[in-house]
């Protein structure tokens, strides 16, 4: 029976007090209650479940007020669609967000617990791969700090990307499970189910009145289930939620084929539509990988735009004039640019609106983030498999590109091959569907993520020159950002107490205030326990080394550190080469001066990337070479890193010397990666590319070591005729290194094995690896030089996070906020008491 009046629903008592008695209370509470444990029975992982649960009890009810003062101020919702968010672990970020650590580790502590052993235990959650999924979890901090109405929807895969192994140097690609013993944090909604649908046909007829109608019929059914997680902010009321749909087929079991024996396909049908949320980016360089990638993004979209429509229908029911002023849709990246088509279905099959009043809601909904300069990389589908798997969708991108030519034709008549450029269908052999382009005629904004990254997006030809041209005040650029309660706070409390005590805590919630402790750049004592700082951090990553890959590293080594996803346009191969180069040296001549070096890769190259990962099997095969050999060991040490994730990172960043930012110029569109290690305290070696040149602007060129062709040398030289054999040919230093590699210096059971790498190098270098060699090498000889003085290098590495306020997420969010979305924070008020004010419930 319901209950008439909500406002009578007692809070759960005892579950919202911070102190050390509460947390006991609550922890054991759970240990009992909830998993039905004693001290007996009680796992290691039933204490960081209890305490997860313990912890989550304190943001519930601020949850649940949050979205309801959402409705009674009738706020414009921000929507942020990601096919990836890459998280981590939730325990410590909440802890920190609502100022509970210290008291905490006391509960713990008294409880006889290490609260680092509890944390350890929690799995990273498998939600992304890289900066992509990355930047969209420092974005919900942000929006959650900064009070906005904001939501996350994604796809809550089993699996996620997968686990990476290193076997014999080769990666190896195994099920990440890291749903194996449930998810705390999270709230299943088996009431919050969406129906989303595929293939079929479509059906056209007139009705009474003589209109033409739409249906999507005989079409295939998956049911959309959410999965809620509250987000956070840091020391506010604001508890903002991340929406997680997973597939659930339409029948759990089929009784029919049951009967007949058939017991496989009884459970087929169930399997089968759940394979849509297992694994994030199937490999899809199969037709069926390609297929299941397609239904992955439909589904998300789908799921999450009905949703969106039944919160809005809750107010307004009906009544779309209002939507653009009260929801505002970010698409991060293509992937979820089938958004588009899908909201234009909605409106005129489901909800009867004409096309010209449901295109002008679509596009002032819709905002969209390119987050690519290479042209490969911008999605495409072919037109068979869109019409195959979404008919109706492919019908409406049809309609939706005739009518954007005819626009483009009134603006440049006579102008053919311009209508070819932008047509959202590109003919050739196999007709596809550029989702970008669809994603870009669909939206009121588009942005890029660095100012390099916008410039070239803007004037490049082969990317969207032609729609700067027609719509120039669409285009703008939002610089990406890291939250620094994670990226400084949370991952290394070392520095952060050695700031917090100089200059106070205002930084954490605004990062300008870190330009203070430029004053003690060159102070001797600040300088001590700065260099205090990193020498622990720097203990932490050797004892992680030493564990994972039995090696023991110098702390007095540079820790040299290139961290990120494998792919070639990230030139880890350059890196590379400079390593061997640097091995020749000291063969030559063991006293040949240069700084004691520990050269620190981690990364996962996607399954079906076969160069990346060779590379991987290169660097593997380079570490076994030079850490086995006496004449080096002493000086040089390799070391690869498997399953590079959130936590890992929290691990490698704090104790960098040296960050490797080293893409080629005009490839990489923004990075965070170079901004999270220059926030701990890393010095960047880069090329002027993405965002390393705005942290050029901010800290300096004189205190980054900067090397390489800038944008318009590397167009310049590939328009010339750029031929990487005459560079091998007419450089000895470079000729010994590739040879090493191509003569199975390194392979010596496979002497053939990394040809393909030099065969890529000399015939084409893409990237420039060869034409910047020399230039990185000098870079790098300079990189010894200041680290030999200690009192210097300290002061460049203050001087680094001095200057890093610019590159905070609450900044690059206060930015979508106001010249995007046009929305305002929402303060969420409690009583004195602790407890939200209560009022009707949702």
């Amino acid at each position: 029976m319901p209950v008439k009046d909500k406002t009578t629903i007692p809070l759960f008592e005892g579950h919202e007090g911070r102190d050390k008695a509460s947390i006991k209370k609550s922890w054991l509470d759970h240990l009992h209650f909830s998993l039905a444990k004693d001290k007996y029975s009680a796992t290691e992982l039933d204490y960081y479940s209890s305490l997860a649960y313990a912890i989550r009890d304190r943001l519930i009810d601020r949850w649940i007020k949050t979205q309801q003062n959402y409705y009674d101020q009738d706020a414009k919702r921000v929507y942020y669609l990601s096919l990836e968010f890459l998280i981590g672990r939730s325990l410590g970020n909440a802890l920190i967000n609502l100022d509970m650590t210290e008291t905490t580790r006391q509960a713990l502590h008294e409880l006889g617990l290490q609260m680092e052993e509890i944390e350890d235990l929690e799995p990273n959650a498998a939600l992304g791969n890289g900066g992509l999924g990355r930047l969209a979890a420092c974005f919900l901090d942000s929006m959650a700090t900064l009070q906005l109405p904001a939501y996350g929807y994604g796809i809550r895969y089993e699996y996620g990307i997968f686990f990476q192994k290193i076997q014999d140097g080769y990666q190896v690609e195994t099920p990440d499970n890291w749903l194996r013993y449930g998810n705390p944090w999270e709230i299943p909604r088996p009431e919050s189910l969406v129906t989303v649908k595929f293939y079929g046909h479509v059906h056209q007829y007139h009705d009474d009145k003589g209109i033409l109608k739409t249906e999507w019929v005989d079409t295939q059914q998956v049911m959309a289930m959410a999965y809620d997680t509250p987000v956070p902010g840091f020391k506010t009321n604001t508890v903002n939620n991340m929406r997680l749909w997973s597939a659930k087929s339409t029948r759990e079991f089929d009784f029919d084929y049951f009967n007949y024996g058939d017991y496989e396909k009884a459970v087929s049908d169930k399997a089968s539509s759940e394979t849509i949320s297992k694994v994030l980016y199937p490999n899809d360089s199969l037709s069926q990988g390609k297929e299941l990638r397609l239904k992955q993004e439909f589904f998300f979209v789908s799921a999450t735009l009905q949703d969106i429509l039944v919160r809005y229908k809750k107010t307004y029911q009906n009544n779309f004039d209002c939507f653009p002023e009260k929801v505002a849709i970010q698409l991060n990246d293509t992937h979820p640019a089938i958004a588009v088509a899908e909201l234009m279905r909605l409106l005129l099959d489901d909800e009867d609106l004409p096309w010209e009043k449901a295109w002008s809601i679509t596009t002032k909904t819709f905002a969209y983030t390119n987050h690519t300069v290479l042209p490969e990389a911008l999605e495409k589908w072919s037109v068979d498999l869109l019409g195959k798997v979404l008919p109706r969708h492919l019908q409406i991108i049809f309609e939706i590109n005739h009518r954007f030519l005819k626009d483009v034709a009134e603006v440049f008549p006579n102008d053919n091959d311009r209508l070819k450029r932008m047509s959202i269908i590109e003919e050739g052999d196999v007709k596809q569907v550029r989702m970008a382009y669809l994603a870009i005629v669909g939206s009121h904004s588009i942005n890029g993520v660095s100012e390099l990254h916008t410039e070239i997006i803007k004037t490049t030809p082969c990317l969207f020159k032609d729609f700067h041209d027609l719509w120039p005040e669409k285009f703008n650029a939002k610089t990406n950002g890291i939250t620094q309660r994670r990226w400084l706070y949370l991952c290394n409390p070392e520095l952060s107490d050695v700031i917090t005590n100089k200059i106070g805590p205002e930084w954490i919630t605004d990062l300008y205030q870190l330009k203070k402790i430029e004053a003690f750049a060159s102070d001797t004592a600040f300088q001590r326990a700065w260099q205090k700082a990193k020498k622990q951090n720097k203990q932490k990553l050797a004892k992680y080394i030493k564990k994972n890959n039995n090696l023991d590293v110098d702390l007095n080594s540079i820790f040299d550190c290139q961290v990120k996803r494998l792919h070639e346009y990230k030139r880890q191969l350059l890196n590379i080469l400079h390593i061997i180069w640097l091995y020749n040296r000291l063969l030559e001549n063991p006293n040949f001066p240069c700084q004691k070096r520990t050269f620190i890769f981690s990364g996962k190259a996607a399954p079906g990337y076969y160069n990346a990962k060779l590379v991987i099997k290169l660097i593997c095969a380079i570490a076994d070479v030079i850490n086995h050999d006496p004449r080096v060991n002493e000086t040089i040490k390799v070391v690869f890193l498997a399953n590079y994730s959130v936590s890992l990172a929290e691990i490698i960043i704090p104790a960098a010397d040296l960050s490797e930012q080293i893409s080629t110029a005009g490839t990489e569109a923004s990075g965070t990666g170079n901004m999270k290690f220059a926030l701990n305290g890393a010095l960047t070696i880069g090329t002027l590319d993405g965002a390393n040149i705005e942290i050029m602007e901010e800290v300096g060129a004189e205190n980054m070591f900067l090397f390489g062709l800038k944008t318009p040398e590397v167009k310049a030289l590939k328009e010339s005729g750029y031929n990487p054999r005459e560079i091998y040919e007419n450089e000895p230093e470079i000729r010994q290194v590739i040879d090493m590699i191509r003569s199975g210096y390194f392979s010596p059971s496979e002497h053939r094995l990394f040809e393909p790498i030099i065969e890529s190098l000399l015939s084409r270098d893409q990237y420039l690896l060869l034409a910047d060699f020399n230039d990185y090498v000098r870079c790098q000889r300079e990189v010894d030089r200041v680290f030999k003085t200690k009192k210097e290098w300290t002061r460049r590495a203050i001087l680094n996070v001095a200057n890093m306020g610019r590159f905070s997420s609450d900044r690059t969010i206060q930015q979508y906020a106001d010249e995007i979305w046009q929305a305002k924070p929402v303060e969420i008020k409690i009583n004195s008491n602790g407890k939200a004010k209560r009022k009707k419930a949702q």
